[in-house]
């Protein structure tokens, strides 16, 4: 079965018996998001998949209100950010009600799916060129936010592939825009093992550019790409001034090696979920659903605010979809 068909299946399987799916929660309106009423939260990944099958085209629960505004307290809007085959509700079912809650004008949006792609290839995103097609889009989605909001800038919030167009738009893209990015299961140095580095290592000038371009996103995230060296120019994924988070897992089946994504810098915050919380076996997916790590998010999110993670036993959730 291919990656693509597993996918489907998964998406499928969420439907049946998972909370999240019924109704739609539609945006309300208002200005201040501290009148809004609040949505229950749930920290299972596949209940975002669960409403994506079950209601296609259904908006993530508290995402996407384009009449919030801002308050004094939780300045800047958050932008929610996928990962390869997941889309902006599937992926987000814990963050959208969560931040919500939390004050917070935020908002998600699906990149990179197939162009023309009909339902339910349309609810897998992050499958395109990442620099053609989906690093554009978002970076154009956070000026939308930012001219809907009226704020100076944004904070990021990425999941897998997500982190790195979070990176890219924090460093290349918006510089200046953006103030902080989170990220969980980050992969600035790439991930694919020994398959990436034997199609990457046999490919060199225009052959490689060719196997980057044409085979959608799935080259790019692999160590020495095109697109990573790009994100590393100067030495650092990092860009000047904005804080970043990142959240990693040990059982992280998709970005190898784990530590992949824990970079030093000078405003940036690494963490492991399972140090001090052995009882958390959340892997790749089942971290953009992990209490502990949404924790840390909103930590970075809000410093003035001290959050003690919370720790908790999680079970993890296997599955292609995510990346």
């Amino acid at each position: 079965m291919s990656l693509l068909r597993a996918a489907v299946t998964v998406l499928a399987t969420a439907a049946l018996g998972l909370p999240g799916a019924g109704a739609a929660h539609a945006a309300e309106s208002g200005t201040d998001p501290s009148t809004r009423a609040p949505i229950p939260v749930g920290y299972h990944f596949l209940s975002g998949a669960s409403l994506a099958i079950t209601e296609p085209g259904a908006p993530l629960p508290g995402a996407n209100d384009w009449t919030c505004r801002p308050t004094a307290d939780k300045p800047r809007p958050v932008v929610l950010v996928h990962g390869t085959l997941g889309s902006g509700t599937s992926n987000w079912a814990t963050y959208g009600p969560l931040l919500h809650n939390e004050g917070y004008c935020v908002y998600t949006l699906t990149y990179g799916a197939t162009p023309g792609a009909q339902w339910p290839l349309s609810e897998l995103g992050g499958v395109s060129d990442i620099r053609a097609v989906s690093l554009p889009q978002v970076a154009q989605f956070v000026d939308r936010v930012l001219e809907a909001t009226g704020a100076e800038q944004v904070d990021m919030v990425g999941h897998s592939q997500g982190t790195l167009i979070s990176g890219l738009v924090a460093k290349t893209e918006r510089p200046g825009r953006v103030h902080t990015v989170a990220s969980l299961a980050p992969l600035w140095r790439g991930t694919g093992g020994s398959v990436a580095d034997q199609m990457l290592t046999a490919s060199s000038g225009g052959e490689r550019d060719a196997l980057e371009s044409g085979a959608g996103s799935l080259p790019q995230i692999f160590p020495g790409s095109l697109l990573l060296q790009e994100l590393w120019a100067g030495g650092t994924p990092y860009a000047p001034g904005v804080r970043y988070l990142n959240v990693a897992t040990r059982y992280d089946e998709a970005v190898l090696p784990y530590t992949s994504g824990l970079v030093p810098g000078p405003l940036t915050t690494n963490v492991v979920v399972q140090d001090g919380c052995e009882q958390d076996l959340s892997e790749h997916v089942a971290v953009a659903a992990d209490p502990r790590a949404a924790d840390h998010v909103l930590a970075a999110l809000d410093p003035d605010t001290p959050r003690e993670p919370r720790c908790e036993a999680i079970a993890p959730v296997h599955g292609p979809t995510g990346w």
